[in-house]
């Protein structure tokens, strides 16, 4: 594909990605993006430690707006305002070819607004769709104000924009898809998996506030299906900044986990597990393209949790549910996320039982469901980046 750029000059694309995961995706799209101009672009906005070492020189540490919870942003409020008005402001001083901006819509929306109001022939892609599909479907018309472009990781996002009335929508895959072979087990692998004792991987959240949620009722869950599983074997994945938390938390635990640490480590502990017990999430999908069957729990604050019930419009919440289109992994949540509930669904799992068949069943449609031909995520996004940045060239102050 021709990028027609380099005859203008070098490009200037901002990026605005305020999570781990986000950065993550980020570095991955800036590198594809440098082998389609030849160099011939430069990177500003914010972003974490992966982007930076794409060369991104961040406006502010993205760890200043790790925050979970309504009640933990009430009190940050000021200090995130200030935050999007400085970004909105950085961009618009800028005036770069493209303004990307990924996940945490939160932040990323309002300041793409700002941008859209002051500088509207800046063309602006979103990177990660906003769960409109589950609550505030009414954002998906809003965005067409502001975003040209959505960039999917769940095959079913596009039909829900058209169906909602949003801005265009491609489904680009999920990164997850491009991480399969490092998920699955060899056959060493898969014969630990299949032996007894089994295996059972934990894994509670990688956010201090869902640890905090999450450790005592897994640790008593982990001590009931001890009872009636003899000599199972327990893995808890971690990441380094909470090690000593998660160490502290399961001192308590009536059977100790393995805590490994790191992202290898972690695949490593999927390869080998029989069943997962894991806060709902990105990793129930993970989790699903491993082939490890799973019980899922959330337990929130209470505050957090009136809300949910009042606005959230799924029959399940667990994403590899919904990407599946079937109901096959089991959810506790709230008040429902307790030990006798959890161990008896996770004794059904680590069975031989028509749960665990199902499940497994379901799993095996997820390669024909995300993937996404020859191409990998980032290298589909930089095509549809590209190309709204050339379709929207267009005079200051207008809208294509």
């Amino acid at each position: 594909m021709p990028d027609g750029t380099a005859a203008n000059g070098s490009r200037r694309i901002f990026f605005i990605a305020t999570e781990e995961s986000g950065d993550r995706l980020g570095s991955s799209l800036m590198k594809a993006l440098r082998q389609r101009l030849d160099d011939d672009v430069r990177f500003e906005g914010v972003g974490g430690q992966s982007m930076a070492r794409e060369g991104l020189v961040s406006l502010f540490p993205i760890e200043d707006l790790s925050i979970m919870g309504f009640t933990a942003v009430v009190k940050q409020l000021p200090s995130i305002l200030r935050r999007i008005r400085d970004t909105a402001d950085a961009v618009i001083a800028a005036a770069p070819d493209m303004l990307v901006i990924i996940d945490s819509p939160d932040f990323t929306h309002r300041v793409a607004r700002r941008v859209r109001a002051r500088r509207p022939a800046v063309p602006i892609v979103d990177y990660v769709s906003p769960s409109v599909w589950a609550w505030r479907s009414g954002r998906a018309r809003a965005m067409r104000s502001y975003v040209d472009h959505v960039l999917a990781l769940l095959p079913f996002e596009p039909e829900e924009y058209r169906r909602l009335g949003g801005p265009p929508c491609t489904y680009v895959g999920h990164p997850l898809i491009e991480q399969v072979g490092m998920l699955r087990p060899d056959a060493q692998e898969r014969h630990r998996r299949d032996a007894q004792p089994p295996t059972l991987l934990v894994l509670p959240g990688s956010r201090r506030s869902e640890i905090r949620h999450h450790m005592s009722v897994f640790g008593d869950t982990v001590g009931a299906l001890q009872l009636g599983t003899p000599g199972i074997e327990v893995i808890l994945p971690t990441m380094p900044h909470l090690v000593d938390e998660i160490t502290t938390a399961v001192a308590s635990w009536p059977l100790r986990p393995q805590v490994v640490v790191g992202e290898s480590e972690k695949r490593a502990a999927f390869r080998v597990a029989r069943a997962a017990l894991a806060k709902s999430g990105t990793v129930t999908l993970e989790l699903a393209l491993a082939g490890v069957p799973m019980v899922t729990a959330y337990r929130g604050g209470a505050v957090e949790a009136w809300i949910a019930q009042r606005v959230v419009r799924l029959a399940s919440v667990i994403l590899a549910n919904l990407v599946i289109g079937e109901n096959v992994i089991p959810e506790f949540l709230q008040g429902d996320c307790v030990p006798d509930k959890l161990a008896a669904a996770l004794h059904d799992v680590l069975g031989e039982t028509s749960l665990r068949r199902r499940q497994l069943e379901a799993f095996s449609k997820l390669d024909a469901i995300m993937m996404t031909g020859q191409q990998s995520p980032s290298a589909r996004a930089a095509d549809i980046v590209l190309e709204t940045m050339r379709a929207s060239r267009r005079p200051e102050g207008g809208r294509p």
